[in-house]
């Protein structure tokens, strides 16, 4: 299956619309061709949702845990069942190679899966009190969410924030990104399809400033979850801050890696450039300034580049296709004015540094050298395929520049001393550290970040809190 099969629409209240106030056509970024146009919401179409929202809670609220995990353990399946289909929507609508898509497809399953089990998980406690007392400490569903999902991972980004919400027992408005519409709309359906009442979810595209502001404004909206940059996710928490609204937000990283001298060297190499280059490094914890000790800086670098320059473009639905194109004009365009900033201002291209010839938004794997401190690169997340790699001498100066920024979302160390692995995650200021690994996503474990990389939990028994309150009943 290469065909674009999908029916782009608005699900609210149980019905599909395909016509809004206006369209925004779907692009396939390894081609530049139109794949189809999305209707965008109106404001009549977005209260209709609120509606069904505010309606859909009490409902699903008073689901008993059979019923919930039942829903989540037949999305799961179907998830499973329609992996092919899911996953080539996402490589025509994102552009990552379809080996990819299938692992986030497997990944996405089993995440609802573990959310299944977590119905029965959402334990509270007793405390002591004297006799003929009760207090207890409960859990209870926020209530209505609103989730805003980003484009990089269309088919994980959905079901990581639907699977927890509908686990502990909130409807929810979800709003995927209008560059992967039909990715995201197949997810959804296997919820429905898996039994969801009808008001209990629904997907709205549109214009996002709009949405958004109407949404948060309702006073139905009790929480939003969001994907995305920090100035957006800075927005948002102002627009949520009026209505004293919960948030988790995931927002960026300009990850650091710390290599040192005693270190797996070959290891450390060929797990960086498979973890760098994933999804065109279109990847919030995705591995960027490398902090390389000057014992072994030359041979990493070396091995870096002779990676980078190995990999083979191309359209994701290519087998052979090892790095597809960037999801959007946006991206080359970044990826174009930071670096040429780079190299103005000293840095040295190892391996890549311009767009690929030809059609679609292709860009190069890059790795720069010896970047000044100066280079915009530096400081900016670039959200793209490209390896700072700088020196150091002292670990000290490493731990300091990795903490520089402002930045926490995840952070890396490659060192085979048990004590200066200890050293190095307790150092590293970040949501997630990973020691002689790259990854960071678990199912039964909480990704998210700290400093301006954001708050909250998604995944985990972490993930399903987000969506509770905690209720405290004191009974004599």
């Amino acid at each position: 299956m290469n065909a674009y099969e999908t029916t782009l629409g608005l699900f609210i209240d149980g019905q599909w619309h395909t016509a809004g106030t206006g369209v925004h056509e779907v692009i396939n970024p390894a081609s530049g061709a139109v794949l189809g146009s999305l209707p965008l919401a109106s404001k009549g179409q977005l209260d209709a949702a609120l509606d069904a929202a505010a309606r859909g809670y009490p409902l699903w609220r008073a689901a008993s845990t059979d019923e919930k995990a039942a829903v989540l353990t037949g999305a799961a399946r179907l998830m499973r069942e329609r992996s092919e289909r899911i996953a080539t929507l996402a490589t025509l609508e994102q552009g990552k190679p379809i080996s990819e898509a299938r692992g986030e497809v497997g990944y996405a399953a089993a995440l609802i899966d573990f959310y299944a089990g977590e119905v029965r998980r959402g334990h509270g406690r007793v405390l002591a009190r004297p006799a003929g007392m009760r207090s207890l400490v409960v859990h209870e569903p926020v209530g209505p969410a609103l989730a805003l999902c980003p484009w990089n991972f269309p088919i994980l980004n959905p079901a990581r924030k639907l699977a927890p919400a509908l686990a502990a027992g909130c409807s929810m408005i979800i709003k995927p990104p209008e560059e992967a519409p039909g990715t995201a709309i197949e997810v959804v359906r296997c919820f429905i399809d898996a039994g969801l009442p009808a008001p209990v979810v629904s997907v709205v595209f549109g214009v996002p400033d709009m949405v958004s502001r109407h949404l948060i404004a309702s006073p139905i909206i009790r929480k939003i979850s969001f994907t995305g940059s920090v100035p957006v996710g800075k927005h948002l928490m102002k627009l949520a801050a009026d209505g004293m609204k919960r948030t988790t937000m995931e927002l960026g990283g300009h990850a650091p890696v710390i290599v040192m001298d005693d270190c797996d060297l070959e290891k450390a190499i060929t797990m960086a450039s498979a973890f760098k280059f994933r999804n065109a490094g279109q990847v919030c914890v995705s591995p960027t300034r490398f902090h390389v000790h000057e014992a072994v800086h030359d041979r990493f670098l070396a091995g870096m580049a002779a990676r980078a320059g190995a990999l083979q473009l191309g359209p994701g639905m290519d087998p052979t296709t090892q790095m597809g194109p960037l999801a959007n004009p946006r991206r080359p365009a970044a990826m174009v004015g930071l670096i040429e900033d780079a190299v103005r201002s000293g840095a040295r291209v190892a391996a890549g540094g311009e767009a690929q010839a030809g059609d679609g938004f292709f860009y190069r794997p890059t790795v720069l050298s010896d970047v000044p401190m100066a280079a915009r690169i530096m400081h900016e997340e670039p959200f793209g395929p490209v390896a700072l790699v700088r020196a150091f001498s002292r670990i000290e100066d490493a731990i300091t520049e990795a903490n520089r920024l402002p930045f926490g979302l995840a952070a890396y160390a490659f060192t085979e001393n048990a004590r200066t692995a200890n050293i190095l995650s307790d150092a590293l200021e970040a949501g997630m550290v990973g020691i002689n690994t790259m990854a960071m996503s678990a199912v039964d474990s909480p990704f998210g970040g700290v400093k301006e990389s954001g708050h909250g939990s998604e995944d985990g028994p972490e993930g399903m809190r987000a969506f509770q309150v905690v209720k405290a009943i004191h009974q004599a």
